[in-house]
């Protein structure tokens, strides 16, 4: 960015009106452009990533996760309407409960997402694994970028910066999984419902391998187990009566 100063005349006021004109405050860009995701399968992959991961750090602030969102990273971009939304982005060590309609670096002090996933379909994987992934590794120096499309199980690739700054595509472990060392969870694939639909969702996991679980899913497994406690609490009372009519004692008579 340069501010061409014409006169020694020329007052703090119109430098920094100069500077607020080429660098487009937050509340003059644009953050939808009315395209909708390319179907409800990418749109329902896109919230699971955001959910489950808001849940599994419910108690931190120190986190942005967003998804479809415009990132903003130069004047060059705002004036070519050079729109760049990730399908899901995680920016780390920042103000979690800010309210934000889009990522616009110059509003977030210089700071880029540090883990980005492209939802894939046929008409943007070349895309997606081409200039995007040129873009987060040149430019937005995105530590771990990983690619899926919830249409094909097998598509999941991912890559993380080397100590060179460039790319390099990780491996799988034996699950298929990959791992994402700025969350510290590894994504792979999961089978099962969700909304109604029946996939293989890209989904995170823990370090020791456990499904990290929607916020509804956390609490079915919590009554499952408040359930399971109270049917064995059932069997054990009953095996005691039991034991208690060999011993020729009436157990009804002992609650009179």
């Amino acid at each position: 960015m340069s501010i061409e100063v014409t006169s020694k005349f020329i007052s703090e006021a119109e430098i920094f009106a100069a500077f607020c004109e080429e660098h487009k405050p937050p509340t003059d860009l644009i953050f939808d452009d009315g395209e909708p995701m390319e179907s409800n399968r990418h749109r329902i992959a896109m919230n699971v990533l955001i959910r489950s991961l808001k849940h599994a750090w419910n108690d931190r602030n120190d986190f942005f996760t967003g998804g479809n969102m415009f990132v903003y990273f130069s004047e060059y971009q705002v004036r070519n309407r050079d729109f760049r939304g990730p399908d899901f982005f995680v920016a780390m060590g920042v103000d979690g409960t800010k309210e934000r309609q889009g990522w616009v670096v110059w509003d977030e002090e210089g700071r880029y997402p540090d883990v980005i996933v492209e939802l894939m379909s046929p008409s943007t994987a070349n895309v997606d694994t081409g200039v995007k992934k040129d873009l987060y590794e040149q430019v937005f120096r995105t530590p771990d970028y990983f690619v899926f499309n919830p249409f094909e199980p097998n598509s999941l690739r991912g890559w993380r910066l080397n100590g060179g700054l460039r790319y390099q595509e990780l491996e799988r472990n034996q699950q298929g999984w990959l791992w994402c060392q700025r969350l510290g969870m590894w994504l792979g694939t999961w089978q099962g419902t969700i909304e109604r639909e029946t996939a293989f969702w890209l989904r995170f996991y823990d370090q020791s391998g456990n499904l990290v679980l929607l916020p509804e899913e956390d609490a079915q497994q919590q009554a499952d187990a408040a359930q399971q406690q109270v049917e064995q609490e059932r069997l054990r009372a009953d095996r005691l009566a039991a034991k208690l009519r060999e011993l020729g004692i009436d157990p009804n008579a002992l609650t009179e």
